[in-house]
């Protein structure tokens, strides 16, 4: 702890003194006399003054929660030396909202005593939060001397995005070779009808299509679509972000993508992340809840970085894209090398989906004439690179701050089948 002086310490020095001072100088007793007493008061309460022992633990009753939940914070402080007066404050970060309890708190602590506060936070943003700044003020019991001390108790938690009920998911065009929810192209043990075939041995008898087989005059077995998963690859571009206030376009992305890596591996697909950025960082294609966990702390940790290095796909290892996945990039469209990177892993034959997180609500076009016309041509500029995806056979969907994601999927759900059925 640091040390201190009190203002009411340097008042009792300045009497002490002036008292002193006035009886040498104007030859008077009677004024050392009245300083005597803030000399006594001074001299006992610097003999008593000790520093005091306080510690502190915090602990939250749930280091995993929702946005727009709230978290209890239980602060255990134990007295190892009496404090006449404590002065107590937690650092709250932005994005957390004290609702219960009192911070900063002035509190008496016993020899000995042990004290357990209780407050309780409302989760506002999504985040990667480390409480545990405490600071601590302590005075003697005159007020003459003051210790202050800065404590770092990490309490770590986490505040995962709220997900967004999805009706429905943009389906991949291929599937892999693990069972899965998919239907595939290829015949094998499922539910979805494919074809007959004439019975051969080794067939068994509850796939005998019984009444094709008395139409024909011989034995007809049923056929039918195998059931596998498909790998997915959410592609989030970190390179920039358009931001007006509390919001923009990365926050937009980081809760779609957490929403659709729920359901995808609900429906048991492989899922996997590349954050594309000026940190770049990956996660290899997984199934199952654990996988889950970790593409939401993944993406609680995604920040913008200046970077002005270019950066190609080439940068990430092998395995990370696997063959026949589907990517589904969210991405503003504000930077380059992610627009060369997309086309890119389309020209490499990937199954491409670009939801394009739109800037355009964040934006305002400067004053003037000169400014209205700079911002129609960034408009169309971005209208060609548009242009460029779909003439490279890539999917393009714009999305709107405001525009629910469920009704984004469904549009490229439904065109993905047009398409389909042109071909």
């Amino acid at each position: 702890m640091s040390r201190y002086a009190t203002p009411k310490l340097g008042a009792y020095v300045l009497l002490t003194a002036l008292g002193l001072l006035g009886a040498l100088i104007f030859a008077r007793p009677e004024l050392a006399l009245i300083a005597l007493p803030f000399a006594v008061a001074l001299a006992v309460g610097l003999s008593h003054a000790r520093q005091p022992d306080v510690r502190v633990h915090l602990e939250f009753d749930s280091e995993r929660v929702l946005e727009e939940d709230e978290v209890a914070l239980e602060l255990e402080l134990d007295a190892r030396d009496s404090a006449s007066r404590l002065e107590l404050l937690v650092e709250i970060p932005r994005g957390l909202e004290l609702v219960e309890g009192r911070n900063p708190v002035a509190l008496r602590l016993e020899r000995g005593e042990e004290r357990r506060l209780d407050l309780r936070l409302l989760c506002r943003r999504w985040g990667a939060y480390r409480l545990g700044d405490v600071h601590l003020r302590a005075r003697d019991a005159g007020g003459l001397l003051a210790w202050e001390q800065t404590l770092d108790r990490a309490a770590p938690l986490r505040v995962y995005p709220r997900p967004e009920q999805l009706r429905e998911l943009v389906t991949p065009r291929e599937t892999q070779l693990f069972t899965g929810n998919r239907v595939s192209r290829q015949k094998g043990e499922g539910l979805e009808f494919a074809d007959l075939r004439p019975f051969a041995a080794g067939d068994r008898i509850r796939r005998i299509n019984w009444r094709a087989s008395a139409r024909r005059g011989d034995f007809w077995v049923n056929e039918f679509h195998a059931e596998r998963n498909a790998d997915v690859i959410l592609f989030l571009d970190s390179f920039a972000d358009a931001r007006r206030g509390g919001t923009g376009t990365l926050d937009q992305a980081i809760r779609a993508a957490a929403s659709v890596s729920e359901r995808y591996v609900v429906d048991k697909d492989r899922v996997g992340l590349v954050n594309f950025g000026g940190v770049l960082n990956w996660l290899r294609p997984g199934t199952g809840m654990v996988q889950r966990y970790r593409i939401v702390d993944a993406l609680l940790n995604t920040e913008i970085t200046l970077s002005y290095a270019w950066k190609e796909i080439d940068v990430l290892p092998r395995g990370t894209l696997p063959p026949k996945a589907l990517v589904l990039a969210l991405t503003p469209l504000l930077d380059d090398r992610t627009v060369s990177a997309l086309l890119d892993l389309r020209a490499r034959g990937f199954d491409l989906v670009v939801i394009e997180v739109s800037p355009l609500p964040f934006a305002e076009p400067p004053p003037g004439r000169s400014g209205e016309l700079a911002f129609r041509l960034w408009k169309l500029r971005r209208e060609g690179r548009r242009s460029e995806y779909e003439r490279a056979g890539a999917q393009v969907v714009e999305w709107h701050d405001g525009t629910p994601l469920t009704a984004i999927l469904e549009g490229v759900s439904a065109s993905r089948r047009h398409a389909r059925v042109r071909v």
